[in-house]
């Protein structure tokens, strides 16, 4: 089974950082793009950045120049590093990854528990 299993996140004061960090694990043939999403209370869920296979990123407006993503290939991993974090940063914060489970099989978006990132003015 495809699990993706996120850690970090926690309660920071405004113009802190904090590091979350995800790790897909299980049998899997590939992996494409990796993205963080993040939803706060009585809102949708939100893209807040995404990374390709080939590195090549993406940014929600509201955290260009803040947030940075960064993935390793070789560790299946997916990293946020959030900087200059504002009260509306606070939210729970889900990594997700586009897996193809077998060479031949369709590709699928699979989700994190999520962590919950709260951070206070």
């Amino acid at each position: 089974q495809v699990q993706l299993v996120e850690s970090g996140g926690g309660l920071v004061q405004a113009g802190g950082s904090l590091r979350l960090s995800c790790a897909a694990s299980g049998r899997f043939a590939n992996i494409n793009d990796m993205s963080w999403y993040r939803q706060a209370p009585g809102k949708q869920r939100e893209l807040v950045a995404s990374c390709t296979g080939g590195g090549m990123r993406n940014y929600a407006d509201s955290v260009k120049g803040r947030f940075a993503i960064s993935r390793d290939n070789d560790k299946n991993t997916v990293n946020l590093e959030m900087n200059s974090l504002k009260p509306e940063d606070t939210a729970v914060y889900y990594c997700s990854a586009s897996i193809k489970a077998e060479l031949g099989s369709f590709w699928r978006n699979y989700w994190g528990q999520g962590t919950q990132v709260t951070v206070s003015s």
